[in-house]
């Protein structure tokens, strides 16, 4: 197992707390799981202490111990020549148990070997699951090795999943009495509960994993699904097309019927004029020379357009007025009255076509017509006033309209508007699905006990002095 968690604690408290209160001559337990292959870190999850005398139990590891997190691997405590024999590498290499009945003959004891000093009795049971339940059938394990290099556990079909150790009152210990038979009886269980622990673990990192991959998911989703939204948005540029040749049909209406009206164009043609005069007086080449002939340019595109009146606007106060502000700053060659005067004409000029009264008629066309295509004329379709694209495909029906293409015309629009009307639904359904898939049940909120659930009791972790 990857974790020594609140859950494994608890598991690891019952077990040491049954067999103290089982063995009235043991006196400490303590539960070391062993990680998985090929490493088989061995760490220490906990120890329960009796006090002498009663059955109170104090809980917690060693202040020292090589033995604590994170443990030692394998290479350091199997078996090896050169450095003293552990209990713990017997119990793991050969899953089988050790019992200390004789401390001052213990051929495992480190302390004895390190300083003469033996230690108390006690008994170390491995902890058995099958190979199979953790490992299935897959012939890629990587089995550990012992110091000549040949692998372990290869022909068992046991892995070992943790190591109980038992210690116990001087004398009241023998190999294959009763104490040990108990303390492998419970070792074979608490192996049972190390595999439910270890499924539940595994199925915890499964639908984080799962949790994470619907994430990614859904990321990948929206980021495709903002793309074709964002596609799907150019149709509104081609409706707003067919719109700007209504626009420029009624525009060019008025001007031949309301030649009183100011327009812009004649106003930019002006503009030009006096701007051509003057650019050909600025030192060439230089600055301000390519300065004016870039304005030159984009007046004479302004007059081509038949943009919305705000979009013009927006063109006059990012193109136009800059470079006319910095020219008139910079040189005395245009009278800065007259071009304000002009600018600020031109500016009023856009909006021209709307503010034509159309309760009289245009070669004999009806004032309710004419007011519908004032009015339409100057939309800007887009996915909040959907409603106008109907209008504006019932005034292109009209037969007596008189532009040019209809049909083309309509088809486009009719078309379109199939189009469109489904982006709404389109973005409502996804955004449903990516909200299901982003903020699903996640995995956290299904494997989060507390403590009281979990049966942990109020004793604390002391950090007392117990010797291995």
């Amino acid at each position: 197992m990857a974790n020594t968690d609140a859950l494994l604690v608890a598991t690891c408290k019952t077990m040491i707390r049954t067999i103290l209160l089982c063995l009235d001559n043991a006196t400490k337990g303590t539960i070391y799981k062993i990680g998985l292959m090929p490493e088989l870190t061995a760490v220490r999850v906990l120890s329960g202490y009796r006090k002498p005398g009663t059955d109170e139990l104090e809980w917690g590891l060693p202040a020292i111990s090589e033995y604590n997190p994170p443990g030692k691997k394998w290479e350091m405590y199997r078996d090896q020549p050169g450095r003293p024999l552990e209990a713990m590498g017997w119990c793991v290499e050969r899953q089988t148990s050790w019992t200390a009945d004789n401390p001052a003959e213990d051929p495992r004891s480190v302390r004895k070997q390190i300083s003469g000093v033996p230690e108390d009795e006690f008994h170390m049971e491995p902890v058995l699951i099958r190979k199979k339940n953790l490992y299935g059938n897959s012939p890629k394990i990587e089995y550990p090795v012992d110091w000549q290099g040949k692998p372990i556990w290869r022909d068992s079909e046991h892995v070992v999943s943790a190591v109980v150790k038992i210690h116990f009152r001087p004398g009241s210990l023998s190999a294959g009495d009763r104490s040990t038979v108990i303390v492998r009886n419970l070792a074979r269980s608490l192996g049972s509960e190390l595999l439910s622990l270890w499924f539940r673990e595994k199925l915890y990192y499964a639908s984080k994993e799962l949790a994470r991959q619907r994430l990614q998911s859904c990321e990948i989703l929206a980021h495709e699904l903002r793309n074709t939204l964002v596609k799907l948005g150019f149709v509104f540029s081609g409706i707003n097309a067919q719109i700007g040749i209504l626009r420029e049909r009624w525009e060019r209406l008025l001007r031949e019927h309301r030649p009183e009206m100011e327009w812009k164009e004649p106003l930019l043609e002006t503009l030009s004029g006096l701007l051509g005069e003057g650019v050909q007086q600025l030192p060439f080449p230089g600055e301000l020379f390519d300065l004016g002939k870039k304005l030159l340019a984009e007046q004479k595109e302004l007059a081509t357009l038949y943009l919305p009146p705000f979009q013009e606007r927006e063109w006059m106060k990012n193109k136009i007025y800059p470079k006319w502000k910095k020219l008139l700053s910079a040189t005395v060659i245009w009278d800065r009255g007259e071009i304000e005067s002009l600018l600020s004409r031109l500016e009023s000029s856009l909006s021209t076509g709307m503010s034509y009264d159309p309760s009289s008629g245009i070669d004999g066309l009806p004032s309710e017509l004419l007011a519908r295509w004032s009015k339409l004329a100057y939309v800007q379709i887009t996915s909040g006033n959907l409603l106008q694209l109907d209008e504006v495909i019932r005034l292109v029906e009209e037969p007596i309209l008189p532009v040019s293409h209809k049909e083309q015309m309509l088809r486009v629009l009719k078309s379109s508007r199939a189009i469109v009307q489904t982006i709404q639904e389109v973005e409502e359904k996804a955004s449903s699905i990516l909200q299901s898939l982003r903020f699903g049940n996640r995995a956290e909120d299904q494997y989060s006990f507390a403590p009281d659930v979990l049966g942990l009791d109020a004793e604390g972790e002391l950090g007392f002095g117990l010797s291995d």
